[in-house]
């Protein structure tokens, strides 16, 4: 019976080149000269510190660029609110990975609602799929692609 699974990953040694290739950028860069501004990323956090809004504002810009060119999707990450102290400005930014249980029910509902014949299960952080006609599986994959999910989702595993 043909199957596949929706996930939504990253590649984390490539968040990690990221980081580093945006740190290096804002160390070169003249308008962040003495500021202090660094990126650092652990479990899937990134701290970016500086001195003010604006700067933070451009280091998420610099930070996305570097996503996109190492194949990141840039719709993985969630922006929390900047924090200000003195003279220091800190943000934090989730990398979000996986299909939590509300969105994974939220995409069964949905391949139900469409008549398609297909089983779903939520197996973990993914969406399993499976169904007798290879088409079937297809058209469940246009759907799913077609449907305004704020998570970036990869179709993989795929099996005859």
């Amino acid at each position: 019976m043909p199957s596949f699974d929706v996930v939504s990953e990253f590649d984390a040694h490539e968040a990690s080149n990221a980081v580093d290739q945006a740190n290096r950028e804002v160390t070169t860069r003249f308008d962040f000269k003495g500021t202090g501004s660094t990126y650092v990323l652990e479990d899937h956090i990134i701290s970016m510190t500086s001195q003010t809004d604006f700067q933070l504002k451009q280091m998420l810009d610099i930070l996305r660029q570097k996503l996109a060119k190492r194949g990141i999707d840039v719709a993985c990450i969630k922006e929390e609110d900047p924090e200000f102290s003195g003279s220091e400005a800190r943000q934090k930014i989730v990398l979000r990975q996986g299909i939590e249980t509300l969105l994974a029910r939220d995409l069964v509902k949905k391949i139900k609602a469409s008549k398609i014949k297909v089983q779903s299960a939520i197996q973990g952080e993914k969406l399993r799929v499976s169904g007798k006609k290879r088409d079937d599986l297809q058209s469940v994959i246009a759907l799913l692609k077609d449907a305004n999910i704020e998570l970036p989702l990869q179709y993989e595993n795929f099996r005859d």
